[in-house]
């Protein structure tokens, strides 16, 4: 059995199958799928301890549900939030309610305010259809800040919003124009 917690558990999992699956020699396909096998042994192979009961603990008991197994319970996938160029996760477009929410830091509000929400590193803008989780998302980074997207209307100007499989609202960017802070 794994010694570590879950959380360190997923803080790596989140580490390896979002940003640096080459860390331990993993390889994800474009729709970020790993082998569960190959990621034990990559585990193992840098020093880390895993367990398919240990992951699938992880995937089971993670509130965001950050990760997903896939349907014949051999492969593990982070559902968003990827970094490497190697995942190119096709979603299926959606119509967005008419507001979403986006939890920041409130350093960051001066750059927000003047270009709007950009991905940055990961591939979409995150976004949450609801203020607490926003808050949650805001407090990890200082002071937070929530904003609200005018997202209905980005999407009928045609802005393509997306829904992960853990409910979070993704979107390529939200230009200033859509964002109010609440």
């Amino acid at each position: 059995m794994n010694s570590e917690s879950p959380s360190d558990t997923s803080k790596f999992l989140s580490y390896v199958l979002r940003h640096e699956p080459q860390a331990i020699g993993l390889q994800l396909d474009s729709e970020g799928w790993a082998n569960l096998d190959a990621l034990i042994a990559g585990a193992a192979a840098s020093g880390r301890r895993l367990d398919i009961d240990t992951i699938r603990a992880v995937v089971a008991g993670s509130d965001k549900k950050r990760f997903s197994l896939s349907d014949d319970g051999r492969r593990i996938r982070a559902v968003q939030g990827h970094s490497t160029t190697q995942v190119q996760l096709q979603h299926v477009q959606k119509r967005p309610p008419e507001r979403l929410y986006h939890g920041t830091a409130s350093r960051f509000l001066e750059a927000i305010e003047a270009q709007g929400l950009v991905a940055g590193v990961r591939h979409h803008v995150h976004l949450s259809q609801d203020v607490e989780t926003a808050l949650q998302v805001g407090q990890r980074y200082g002071s937070p800040v929530i904003l609200a997207v005018e997202a209905l209307r980005m999407h009928e100007q045609g802005f393509p919003f997306f829904q992960a499989d853990n409910g979070v609202w993704l979107t390529q960017a939200v230009p200033a124009e859509f964002l109010q802070r609440t």
